[in-house]
C-alpha cells in the first residue's frame, strides 16, 4: 500500500512541474487625428506582416473604435513590435501611439 502511495504522490509531483504556456500579450494601436490611414495600413503589413485586407481591417477598427489589436505575442516580442511602430512613426513625423497589454 506504502507503493501505491509513493507512486501517487510522484505521479503529482510530475504533474505540479510541467512547463506553463508563457503569458501573452496584445500590441495596440491607438487612434489619433493625424496619422494618415495609408501610414497605419503600411505599419500593420511591414511590422506585423498582416494581409492588405487585415491591415485595412484593423485600421478601420483603430479609427471607429479608438483601439485596434495588431497581433498576440510573448512580452519581448510585443515591446519589440511596440518600439519599432514608436520608431517608425516619429521617423516619419506621425503621432501614432502603439501599447502592450498582457491578455
Amino acid at each position: 500500500m506504502s507503493n501505491t502511495h509513493s507512486r501517487h504522490e510522484s505521479d503529482t509531483l510530475i504533474n505540479d512541474h510541467q512547463p506553463r504556456s508563457p503569458k501573452r500579450y496584445g500590441v495596440y494601436l491607438l487612434n489619433d487625428d493625424y496619422t494618415t490611414m495609408d501610414f497605419v495600413v503600411a505599419v500593420l503589413t511591414e511590422i506585423f506582416m498582416l494581409s492588405e485586407e487585415q491591415a485595412v481591417a484593423v485600421m478601420l477598427l483603430v479609427h471607429h473604435e479608438g483601439k485596434g489589436l495588431c497581433g498576440t505575442y510573448t512580452r519581448d516580442i510585443a515591446q519589440t513590435k511596440q518600439q519599432q511602430v514608436i520608431r517608425r512613426a516619429k521617423a516619419e513625423g506621425h503621432p501614432l501611439q502603439c501599447i502592450v497589454e498582457e491578455i
